[in-house]
């Protein structure tokens, strides 16, 4: 019997559609169970810089598409932030395409009355601020350490082993790349302190955090490239990281892209979020 998962906010960054990491059929399949006032697209949605350089549009990245249009058409807002990857975006702001609105940054006020800075985060990079070429070449080699890391789990899987990520290893382990984290998380709590607010959302560094401690309060979304991830906020203004692999495996097989444009049933089950989130400690 079909499920959703309810919630009052989604926010959901680095899904990349148009590039081969994008995880899109588990995407699509997670928008299908969502039910909530607004969604927040944290940027990075749409990978132009690969699309510019190689074409790359199957099937399963177009059901997404059909899916957020679908949502916003029921009623729920959906707000895109774009980041550096769909950045050609920014010259849309304050426009709306098909119940989707485009903004530079949003201002996301919580039902327990707290009020977030909503950004993809790039801004705050100096590497890709100052560096583009940089920038980019980082970004061609993640793309190639993703396909090495797809071909390294496909043998995992064939012999009974878990997934298991080389970049996020590299992230934790690469004393380079763990100081460029703390400054980016850093320079955006700095920002959110700035503006005199209790928090920030972001994406951008592909790495799903929530940090409560921290004065203001730092939350990263993740991607869907690896982690699969998604920020929620409750009803009650609690905010969560949501692992949507391990959801999606308890619901069975996706349905091919084609045919699940065809249905359209509704949803019969509401699944307590306590019950049904599964919470993600990085």
């Amino acid at each position: 019997m079909p499920m959703h998962l309810a919630c009052r906010t989604a926010f959901i960054s680095d899904t990349h559609l148009g590039s081969r990491g994008c995880r899109a059929q588990e995407l699509a399949r997670f928008l299908k169970l969502l039910r909530c006032e607004r969604i927040y697209l944290v940027g990075d949605i749409i990978d132009m810089w690969r699309l510019r350089s190689r074409w790359y549009w199957p099937a399963e990245h177009n059901e997404v598409v059909r899916r957020i249009l679908k949502i916003a058409k029921r009623g729920t807002e959906v707000i895109f932030v774009p980041g550096n990857h769909d950045e050609a975006a920014r010259q849309f702001h304050h426009l709306e395409f098909g119940g989707v609105k485009l903004m530079p940054r949003a201002i996301h006020e919580t039902a327990d009355g707290r009020r977030f800075l909503v950004t993809h985060g790039d801004q705050y990079d100096l590497v890709v601020r100052h560096h583009p070429v940089l920038s980019g070449l980082g970004s061609a080699a993640y793309e190639v350490l993703i396909g090495i890391n797809r071909v390294y789990n496909g043998g995992r899987r064939l012999i009974g082993l878990p997934y298991w990520s080389l970049s996020q290893y590299l992230k934790l382990k690469v004393k380079s790349a763990c100081t460029f984290i703390s400054r980016f998380e850093q320079t955006l709590i700095e920002e959110a302190t700035r503006q005199r607010l209790d928090g920030v959302v972001c994406g951008h560094i592909h790495k799903a955090e929530i940090r409560e401690g921290l004065r203001p309060a730092y939350y990263n979304c993740g991607d869907w490239i690896e982690s699969c991830t998604a920020l929620v906020e409750h009803h009650d203004g609690r905010m969560e990281l949501v692992a949507a692999l391990p959801l999606l495996d308890r619901l069975g097989p996706a349905v091919a892209p084609e045919a699940a444009a065809d249905r359209d049933e509704p949803f019969e089950v509401v699944v307590a979020a306590e019950h049904e989130m599964i919470e993600v400690g990085v």
